[in-house]
C-alpha cells in the first residue's frame, strides 16, 4: 500500500526523583526485549539519552527523538514519574502520544523495588487536562513488560492514522449532484484536523481528461486492467477511456498534492460525467483505492476522509457503500435464518455502483451502470466492477461534520455474509448486531449520510480511539440488547 506514513514511536521512559532511577531503566529495557520478541522492532524506538526527571531531560529527549525521526511518542513510566516533566513532554512532542507504566513484579521486591506507577498514572492524566494535551491512554494501561509491549503495538494502527491525517490533502471534483444535500458538509472541521483541501471544477478535471488522450502509457494501463479483469472483461472497448482516466488522476495528484505527503480523492460520477467522459468512473475509484489511495464517489469529501482513516488502521484496502437496502424476508428464511445468528432487523445490504476494489470481490465483472443507464445511452454507462463483496469481519464507520462545524462519528462491527445477494453493482449482504436499533437511533437520529466506509476485519477498537484523539465529542455504536440508546423510547 502506497500513501501511507511509516510510523516510529520513540519511547521515552521517566522517573520521579524520589524513585530509584534503576526502576524506569530495568523496566524500559525489560518492554524494549519484550516487544521486540514479539513484534516488529522497526515500529519503536529506545530513547536512549536520558531517564526523564526534569524538564532539561524532557528537552533531551524532544531532541533525540527528532533526530531519530519519531513521529509518535510512548512516555513509559516506570515508576511514579515525573508529573510535570512527563507531560511537558508530551505537549512539546509534535506528533500523538501514548502513556502506559509498569506493574509491580514480585511480592519480593515491594519496598526497595516498589514503583507506585498505578498511582502516577493517575497524576498524569490529570496533568494532561491541565495542559490541555491529548494522549492515547490504554484501557488498561498498567502492566507487565509484555503486555505494555501489546498496548504500544496496538497504537501502532491509531497513531499512522493520526500521523497520516496531519499530512492529508483531500483532492475533490465538482459540488455534490443535485439530490445529494446529505454529503455535503462544511469542510471547516478538516482544517481544524490539519487537513487540507482542494476543491476543483469538474470542468478542470475534463480538461486534463482530454489532455491525456494520446498519452502513449495508455496501452500498459490497458494491459494492468485487462490481467487484473480476466475473464471479468465484458467491456474491453471501455478500457481506453478508464486507463485515460486513471492516468489523469494520478497525475493530478502528483501535480497537487503540494506540501502535503499523502492524498484522497473525492470525485464526481454523475450526473454529466457519463455523457462528457463517455463512460463511468467505479473502476478506476476502485483501484486507485486498492494501492491506497481512497476514492470517494459523489464528492463525498468526508467519505474519502474516513476511507483514509480506514486504510491506514486496517492497512488494507477499504471500500465505501451505501447503507442501501433491506435484505428480502424470503431471502432470510432461506439463506441466514438457522445459519446465522441474526434477526432479520440485524441485516441489510451495502452497496454502491462498482467501487469496491477487485481484492474484496468473490468474483467480478466490468460492466454497466443499470440505474445510470435508465436514462442514459447504456455505452456511457460502462466502467463499473461489479460483484459480491467477500465473506468475512468488517468494521462499518464514518467521521463526519454537523451542519455548525462539529465531528461527529459512529463505528460499528459485523461480517458479510456467505449469501449471494442476486442483484448487481458492488454489493453485500451484511450483517451487525442490533442494526436495526443502531440504525434508528445512531444513524438517523444523528442524521448520517447513506455513505458508510468499510474496512475489512474487525478494527472498531483502533478506529473509536483515533476519533478519539481527534476530539470527536459523539461517537455511535451499536449497543447490545438491553442496553437503550438515549432516545430509545424505554416502552416501545
Amino acid at each position: 500500500m502506497i500513501n501511507a506514513p511509516k510510523v516510529k514511536i520513540g519511547i521515552v521512559a521517566v522517573s520521579r526523583d524520589c524513585f530509584p532511577e534503576s526502576l524506569s531503566v530495568n523496566r524500559r529495557e525489560a518492554l524494549i526485549k519484550a516487544y521486540t520478541e514479539k513484534y516488529d522492532a522497526s515500529d519503536i524506538y529506545e530513547c536512549p539519552v536520558c531517564i526523564v526527571e526534569s524538564e532539561i531531560h524532557m528537552r533531551q529527549a524532544i531532541e533525540d527523538l527528532k533526530k531519530a525521526e519519531c513521529n509518535a511518542l510512548c512516555v513509559f513510566l516506570g515508576n511514579f514519574g515525573p508529573e510535570i516533566s512527563e507531560t511537558m513532554l508530551a505537549q512539546e512532542f509534535n506528533g500523538p502520544v501514548m502513556f502506559c507504566a509498569a506493574a509491580e513484579e514480585t511480592q519480593t521486591n515491594l519496598c526497595g523495588g516498589r514503583g507506585d506507577a498505578y498511582c502516577g498514572m493517575l497524576n498524569a492524566s490529570y496533568n494532561l487536562k491541565v495542559r490541555g494535551v491529548k494522549a492515547y491512554i490504554p484501557e488498561s494501561p498498567v502492566g507487565t513488560a509484555a503486555e505494555c509491549a501489546d498496548m504500544i503495538n496496538q497504537f501502532v494502527p491509531i497513531a499512522k492514522a493520526l500521523v497520516g491525517l496531519k499530512d492529508l490533502k483531500i483532492i475533490s471534483f465538482g459540488p455534490r449532484p443535485t439530490n445529494f444535500f446529505a454529503c455535503n458538509a462544511p469542510i471547516q472541521p478538516l482544517y481544524d484536523l490539519g487537513v487540507e483541501i482542494e476543491e476543483n471544477s469538474e470542468l478542470d478535471l475534463f480538461e486534463s481528461f482530454k489532455n491525456h488522450a494520446n498519452d502513449e502509457r495508455i496501452p500498459a494501463k490497458i494491459k494492468e486492467m485487462e490481467e487484473e479483469l480476466g475473464e471479468g472483461n465484458l467491456k474491453p472497448e471501455v478500457l481506453p477511456k478508464l486507463a485515460q482516466y486513471e492516468l489523469t488522476l494520478l497525475d493530478w495528484i502528483e501535480a497537487h498534492k503540494g506540501c502535503k505527503k499523502y492524498v484522497a480523492v473525492a470525485g464526481k460520477c454523475w450526473p454529466a460525467f457519463q455523457t462528457q467522459f463517455g463512460c463511468v468512473p467505479c473502476y478506476v475509484n476502485s483501484r486507485l483505492t486498492g494501492i491506497g489511495i481512497p476514492v470517494s464517489c459523489e464528492v463525498d469529501i468526508y467519505g474519502a476522509l474516513s476511507e483514509f482513516i480506514g486504510t491506514l488502521v486496517s492497512d488494507d484496502i477499504v471500500t465505501l457503500l451505501d447503507i442501501n437496502n433491506t435484505v428480502p424476508a424470503d431471502m432470510y428464511e432461506e439463506s441466514i435464518k438457522g445459519k446465522f445468528d441474526y434477526k432479520l432487523s440485524d441485516t441489510f445490504m451495502g452497496f454502491h455502483c462498482g467501487n469496491t476494489n477487485s481484492k474484496k470481490l468473490s468474483a467480478c465483472s466490468m460492466k454497466y451502470q443499470m440505474i445510470m443507464a435508465r436514462n442514459l445511452p447504456e455505452e456511457v454507462t460502462q466502467g463499473t466492477l461489479e460483484g459480491d463483496i467477500i465473506p468475512g469481519d468488517i468494521t462499518f464507520f464514518r467521521l463526519q461534520s454537523t451542519s455548525d462545524c462539529k465531528l461527529r462519528a459512529y463505528v460499528a462491527q459485523g461480517e458479510v455474509l456467505p449469501v449471494a445477494t442476486k442483484s448487481f453493482g458492488s454489493i453485500g449482504v451484511f450483517a451487525i448486531p442490533e442494526m436495526g436499533r443502531f440504525y434508528r437511533h445512531v444513524l438517523i437520529q444523528g442524521n448520517f449520510p447513506h455513505h458508510g466506509a468499510v474496512a475489512f476485519g474487525h478494527h472498531g477498537k483502533a478506529i473509536y480511539e483515533v476519533f478519539k484523539y481527534l476530539g470527536v465529542a459523539e461517537i455511535g455504536y451499536n449497543k447490545p440488547a438491553g442496553v437503550l440508546y438515549p432516545t430509545e423510547n424505554p416502552f416501545a
